[in-house]
């Protein structure tokens, strides 16, 4: 049986979202929620989408479809806005906790869209959206990019469908190998440790030098890795960035 997701387009109708320069959010995220939802369909996930059109919906209207539906998952589209033009940059997905399905979700979607070209902003915790609050299947909202960013605008416009198939892909490459085939993954391996802090010692060192570094439990080690790659040379090039660095390093897909 196919997982059912809800796609939601945030914002329409009289609520344009986020506007910049005449740009409006809530039609950057019609045109992406679609694109997206057409890429799952594709793939054997029953898509229901909050909206095909520009039309208004309360974020409460949104959490109904979702739970009236019985959906598995919900995933909300949106772009992110600054004070001050050009201020930040980046994506990152918002969840109700870290904790579950949604968690390993959303940090999937981020790492797919890093390998965009998007800067990585992480997952936060927004325990106060209705939309994340009000649906009893695993919420998240992923802000893709900063609508008042030339840069990330410019990604937007110019990577599109990389953009679209790398929210899709995060999106499949969590769920359970009962409906899609889980795609293999080149990762980069600093580091093997049977301690936990040796471990956590490295894994922090590394995201504070600005690397999507992150934990592994393999039977009694602890493995320190780096991103989570679908083209080969993506690995290779962080390798090396990597060793670059005074790192030793190997690629696995482990």
């Amino acid at each position: 049986m196919a997982y059912k997701i809800v796609v939601d387009s945030g914002h329409g109708g009289e609520d344009p979202g986020a506007v910049y320069q005449g740009r409006q959010e809530k039609d950057d995220t019609l045109q992406l929620g679609l694109e997206v939802g057409e890429i799952l369909k594709n793939n054997g996930v029953d898509v229901i989408f909050t909206r095909t059109e520009d039309i208004y919906q309360t974020p409460f209207q949104k959490a109904q479809i979702a739970n009236e539906a019985m959906a598995d998952y919900f995933v909300s589209i949106h772009r992110n806005s600054s004070p001050r033009p050009n201020q930040y940059e980046g994506v990152e997905t918002l969840v109700y906790d870290k904790s579950g399905i949604k968690l390993e979700m959303a940090e999937n979607i981020n790492r797919a869209l890093e390998e965009v070209g998007f800067k990585n902003l992480g997952v936060k915790e927004r325990p106060g959206l209705v939309v994340l609050r009000r649906t009893k299947m695993p919420a998240l909202l992923v802000e893709v990019g900063f609508i008042n960013s030339e840069k990330d605008n410019q990604l937007f416009d110019e990577k599109f469908q990389e953009i679209a198939e790398a929210i899709a892909g995060g999106i499949l490459g969590t769920l359970s190998e009962e409906t899609v085939t889980d795609p293999v993954l080149y990762r980069v391996q600093v580091g093997t440790f049977r301690n936990r802090q040796n471990a956590d010692n490295l894994n922090y060192k590394l995201l504070s030098q600005g690397y999507p570094s992150f934990l592994l439990k393999d039977d009694e080690f602890y493995r320190v890795q780096v991103g989570a790659f679908q083209q080969m040379g993506n690995a290779v090039a962080m390798e090396q960035r990597l060793r670059k660095d005074g790192y030793q390093t190997l690629i696995t897909t482990r």
